[in-house]
Formats: C-alpha cells, sequence, structure tokens
C-alpha cells in the first residue's frame, strides 16, 4: 500500500523590494555641531604641536642684528628644551616634558621673558655664559673665565649709546650677590662694564648681538632654566617693510 505524501505548504506569493527610505537632511544644528567639532580638534592638534614639537616665531626689533634682522619668521624647536603645555592669551603653562639637550654657551635661544610686567613674551638672544662661568665686560669687551671672546656677531651701532642712568641701581642689585670682584661696596656696574659675576645654577645670561639695542640680562638678571622654551631651527620668511621686500637670500638660514 503506498502511504500518500504530505502536500507541501504552499510559498507566500513575492513581495516587491521595500524603497529605501531617503536620507535625514541635517539640521542646522548638526551642522553647526559638526563645524565645532571640526574647529575644536585641529585647534587641539594646533595647540599640542605648538606647545611641545614646533613655533612659528617673529623678530620684532633689532636687538639681533645682524644675525636676525625684524621681519624674519622662524620655526623654533620646542621639544629639545622639553616643551610645556601652553594655552595661548591665558598665560597657562603646565606639564613640561623632559629635555632631550640642554643650552650651551654661544648658540641661540627663545624664552620667555622673566619680568612680571611681560610674563608672556617671547624673546630671543644668545647664550653668553652658563652656570659656574665667571662673566665680565670691559669697556664692550666680553670675558668669559678669565678669557676674552672672540664674538664676529657682535654689533655696535650706536655712536653715542643711550644712558642707562635708571637701570643702574637695579644692575648692581641683581648683579651684586652674584658678584666675584675685590670691592662689592663701590661695584657700580653699567651696561659697557661690569662684573665679574658667577652665573648662579640652573640659570643663564643672554645678550642681545646688537649691544648697544638690546634690552638683555645687563637690566634683568640671570635667565632661568625653565625659562628656556626653544632653538631656532631655520628663517621660513623674511620680509623687509621700508621698502616692502621678501628677503629671498635669507630663507631657509639657519641663525648661528
Amino acid at each position: 500500500m503506498t502511504v500518500p505524501r504530505p502536500a507541501k505548504p504552499s510559498q507566500p506569493p513575492p513581495t516587491s523590494a521595500q524603497p529605501a527610505s531617503p536620507p535625514k537632511a541635517k539640521t542646522a544644528r548638526d551642522e553647526f555641531i559638526a563645524w565645532v567639532k571640526a574647529i575644536g580638534a585641529a585647534l587641539l592638534i594646533w595647540i599640542v604641536i605648538r606647545s611641545f614639537l614646533v613655533e612659528a616665531f617673529r623678530i620684532p626689533s633689532a636687538s639681533m642684528e645682524n644675525t636676525l634682522l625684524i621681519g624674519d619668521f622662524l620655526f623654533v624647536n620646542k621639544a629639545v628644551f622639553g616643551g610645556e603645555l601652553e594655552i595661548p592669551l591665558t598665560g597657562f603653562h603646565c606639564c613640561r616634558l623632559p629635555a632631550f639637550g640642554t643650552p650651551h654657551r654661544d648658540e641661540i635661544v627663545v624664552f620667555r621673558s622673566v619680568e612680571d610686567s611681560t610674563p608672556d613674551l617671547n624673546i630671543v638672544k644668545r647664550v653668553i655664559g652658563q652656570a659656574g662661568d665667571t662673566l665680565q665686560m670691559v669697556h664692550d669687551t666680553m670675558i668669559r673665565n678669565g678669557k676674552r671672546l672672540d664674538e664676529p656677531y657682535a654689533l655696535h651701532t650706536a655712536l653715542s649709546p643711550a644712558p642707562d642712568d635708571q637701570y643702574r641701581a637695579q644692575m648692581r642689585t641683581l648683579q651684586l650677590p652674584q658678584y666675584a670682584g675685590r670691592d662689592p661696596d663701590h661695584y657700580h656696574p653699567t651696561t659697557h662694564d661690569w662684573g665679574p659675576i658667577v652665573v648662579p645654577p640652573q640659570h643663564y645670561w643672554v645678550m642681545g648681538d646688537n649691544r648697544d639695542e638690546s634690552y638683555d640680562s645687563r637690566y634683568w638678571g640671570f635667565l632661568p632654566r625653565d625659562h628656556v622654551r626653544g632653538r631656532p631651527l631655520f628663517i621660513y620668511m623674511s620680509v623687509a617693510s621700508h621698502p616692502f621686500r621678501i628677503r629671498w637670500n635669507r630663507l631657509l638660514r639657519h641663525p648661528s
């Protein structure tokens, strides 16, 4: 006897594919949030790069002529001396990283001002002495550890240097604790004759190459190590203003 096979269940009729719903249009609020996120991310990246790696710097004064001219634009290596997080326009500094090197004699450095009146001002000068060095200037001639320095970069442009009478008391106060001479009671330094003084630990003595136009350690004292921010890499742009022109021969030059 043949057993009947069960009937196959009937297949449901094919249904037509559902049309895809159109993408939801972005609202003005969505567009605003997207722009804020993009700008915030770019700003954060810029702050990190500027704080810890490389920063652009413009030469605003003649204090380093002829090594650096007004209108020179530099890239500064921040990592070499240990970059630190800096929030622009706030004066906030923190999270300093370990340094890969230390400033050495006769090199150019960029540092943060030591004066309370200009706490966020970036300055560029040349390191003349480091901790333990005995420095003296005699009639504009630099003497370091008893030896006269050969300074081909030093420039004296003023026919009659500006008087420094208003700074002499301040210079004496700042230098006297490190004075190494025989008669401290009669020590009265000027910007052209001072010393001998000994650079204290974790400090530097810095001066501009244009000695008659530079406001430097002679006026405000020793530079603390933690104020040193970077070492110039190269000049990426140089613009003269009178008359306006680009100094093409200075591009990519390393200041030394």
